[in-house]
């Protein structure tokens, strides 16, 4: 391999490098050849003494929740081309790793995700779109690694109470069927599975999941607990030798780059198993450039996921815009390559998970730090960082002050590594948007002369990979569409005879799950609809709303008419709304305010001003019963909304004030099944 390596680099350098030249030095100015070597601290990197911790990857989560929601209404091909930049080796992100949430029909931060089972006799392995996701991931990346992780579970595991554990086994063998349909239905192995997002883990429930997985032959699926703190699960795991045994990795989720004592006496693979959940500009990318690094550094964690894949959800749910690229206007095609792309292309595109980090890594001496990785077959990369505190605050937790300031920085090759006769350099500069620089390939730095010794004049917010690999490059794609509003004038009649996707276009469910349907009764108008499918308040993750809810639209939506042909299924107690200026979403749906127009089974019709129904505008009776359909009509213009009835006006002239503007939606009074139609709206923002 070595002989190989500086062949290559002797051939390379008879050749012009024009990679920097070009821009009149003014990028190529940070690096400084080893051949005049400045005043400046060193730092050794050498194999001789054995390597570190072995490296499991990068990735990110789609999920937790919804937040792939509107990517797979993209069209061609601009779909796969976003799919590229986040998969595609040796183009973009280049991730090893996506995890992803196991649906549990609850709402899990930006919406909710269908459960295979929503209930006990049901079984459906191709609702939602991660299944979807997953195999596009394989299709570019076939050696990218799975992991599948609940927010919520289906309410019939819970009988009568919102706690998985009532029957582990259960449990157990409704997350072991997913993974086993992966399979069966989609050809997806899952290499990891997790216990419960955030929330807590039961030691029995561990062990009868292992034992679980095991009887289905899937001994390969490791189990990574408990995606929460490193406490308590690290003691836990510490005073019973079975769960030590059952757990493969111990997952801590914003650990701030530092880990617990106890959690590294288990000898136990560490990982940041989510992260970063940071608005996606140049400071979101100097966050994940940073505990990149330094979770390593710092931590001993050898994989770290960001929260979130892709911002594909409504940007003003919560957290908008948190993903390592934007994608959120299907109806336009236009999306956004973040620099949180970039900075995960220094280390995804020059390792690759069963690499090792180096035990020579550390902090640089004016700030910043480095990490140097190998395939222990003569390949070396070392990335380098110097965030500033100001430009890499990530949104949690609070980052104490600390400085970066100019340094030169010499770094020694030392034991096998002092051989290699050449690096390749990578750099990125982030802060100000006239020195901003996103992955830019420099000059290669040569090694034959300088006995495997090289400096670097280091600035703030500066990336650097330096890389015996040759095959990094910066994809590009030609440009999308211009950014678009939602279309002001926005029609569905749900009339699909074999859906590839369960949920419709734009429709992003809040409480609830809202999948298409065919009437096998019913072969006129309204064979095909949009039904919520849900009859139980699923086992929560979030503070559900007690109605269901599916947004759509504009948030900036202020005059509106709204129309929908709509079904009550449940006799007497049964309850439809379409609504207009819905102003929250996600985990804050429970107080979520609007103009929501309401009829009832009993034939009560009511205007409500809030999601909850505390805030009553009007109220009264009307002929309407279960199992018709009839079509609600909801007009808002300036401070003042009416209703219609089958065309026929209801009540009218009802003073709104707040909120001003909002999404559209439709839903069911609490947790009952009930279908709609022929939705339409007409929208002034």
């Amino acid at each position: 391999m070595a002989l190989s390596l500086l062949a290559a680099s002797r051939q390379r350098r008879g050749q012009v490098m024009t990679a920097a030249a070009g821009s009149a030095g003014s990028t190529a100015a940070p690096l400084l050849l080893s051949a005049v070597l400045a005043l400046g601290s060193a730092y050794v990197l050498d194999d001789s003494d054995g390597l570190g911790r072995e490296f499991d990857g990068i990735g990110a989560v789609s999920g937790g929740g919804a937040t792939s929601r509107l990517l797979v209404n993209y069209p061609e091909p601009y779909r796969s081309e976003i799919l590229d930049y986040l998969f595609k080796p040796n183009f973009g992100a280049s991730l090893h790793i996506l995890k992803v949430e196991i649906g549990g029909d609850g709402q899990t931060t930006d919406g909710t995700e269908p459960s295979h089972m929503h209930y006990a006799l049901d079984e459906n392995y191709f609702r939602g779109y991660e299944w979807w996701l997953m195999k596009e991931a394989k299709k570019r990346n076939p050696d990218i690694i799975l992991m599948g992780l609940p927010w919520s579970f289906p309410g019939w595991l819970g009988k009568g109470f919102s706690w998985p554990y009532v029957n582990i086994q259960l449990t157990a063998y409704y997350v072991v069927s997913w993974i086993v349909g992966a399979k069966h239905y989609h050809d997806l192995d899952i290499d990891y599975i997790g216990i419960w997002n955030e929330r807590t883990f039961d030691i029995g429930y561990i062990k009868a999941l292992r034992k679980m997985l095991d009887s289905h032959g899937l001994q390969r699926v490791k189990i990574i607990a408990s995606d929460n703190l490193w406490e308590p699960i690290s003691s836990s795991m510490l005073m019973d030798p079975e769960l030590l045994q059952v757990v493969d990795v111990i997952g801590a989720h914003y650990p701030g780059t530092h880990t617990l004592q106890n959690a590294k006496m288990t000898k136990k693979k560490l990982w940041s198993s989510e992260d970063f959940s940071t608005f996606n500009n140049d400071v979101g990318a100097g966050c994940w450039a940073r505990i990149l690094n330094q979770n390593y550094v710092n931590g001993c964690m050898t994989s770290t996921i960001a929260w979130n894949l892709v911002a594909s959800y409504y940007e003003e749910l919560p957290y908008g815009r948190s993903g390592l690229m934007t994608a959120q206007e299907p109806w336009s095609g236009h999306y956004v390559v973040e620099s949180p792309i970039w900075a995960s292309a220094h280390t995804t595109q020059f390792t690759q998970p069963g690499w090792y980090y180096l035990k020579t890594v550390g902090h640089l001496e004016k700030g910043g730090s480095y990490v140097a990785l190998t395939d222990g077959l003569g390949n070396l990369t070392i990335i380098i960082e110097t965030m500033s505190h100001k430009h890499s605050r990530c949104i949690r937790p609070l980052v104490p002050y600390y400085n970066v300031s100019q340094q030169l920085a010499t770094f020694v090759l030392k034991g096998s590594l002092s051989a290699i006769p050449e690096l390749q350099v990578w750099y990125s500069k982030l802060g100000k948007p006239s020195e901003k620089s996103l992955f830019k390939q420099l000059d290669s730095l040569w090694l034959l002369d300088s006995n495997g010794t090289f400096t670097l004049k280091l600035q703030e917010d500066e990336l650097f990979t330096l890389t015996t690999l040759t095959t990094g490059c910066k994809g590009s794609c030609p440009l999308p569409p211009k950014s678009q509003p939602f279309p002001p004038s926005y029609k569905d009649n749900f009339n699909i005879d074999y859906p590839f996707f369960s949920e419709a276009p734009n429709f992003a469910d809040q409480t609830g799950v809202f999948e298409y349907y065919m009437n096998s009764d019913d072969p006129g108008a309204h064979r095909f609809t949009l039904r919520q499918v849900l009859n139980q308040r699923p086992i929560t993750w979030a503070a559900d709303a007690d109605n269901t809810i599916s947004i759509i639209g504009d948030y900036q939506w202020t005059n509106v008419t709204i129309s929908c042909d709509v079904y009550i299924e449940t006799p007497e107690k049964g309850g439809v709304y379409i609504a207009g200026r819905v102003n929250k979403g996600g985990i804050w749906i429970r107080s979520a305010s609007g103009v929501f127009f309401w009829i009832f089974a009993n034939g009560l019709y009511r205007v409500t001003g809030d999601l909850a129904g505390w805030i009553i505008y009007s109220s009264g009776y009307v002929e309407v019963t279960a199992k018709k359909w009839y079509t609600l009509t909801l007009t808002i213009e300036g401070h003042s909304c009416s209703g219609k009835l089958n065309g026929k006006s209801l009540w009218e002239n009802i003073h709104v004030i707040f909120p001003q503007n909002g999404w559209a939606a439709i839903g069911t009074h609490s947790f009952q099944f009930a279908q709609f139609d022929n939705f339409h709206v007409e929208a002034i923002r």
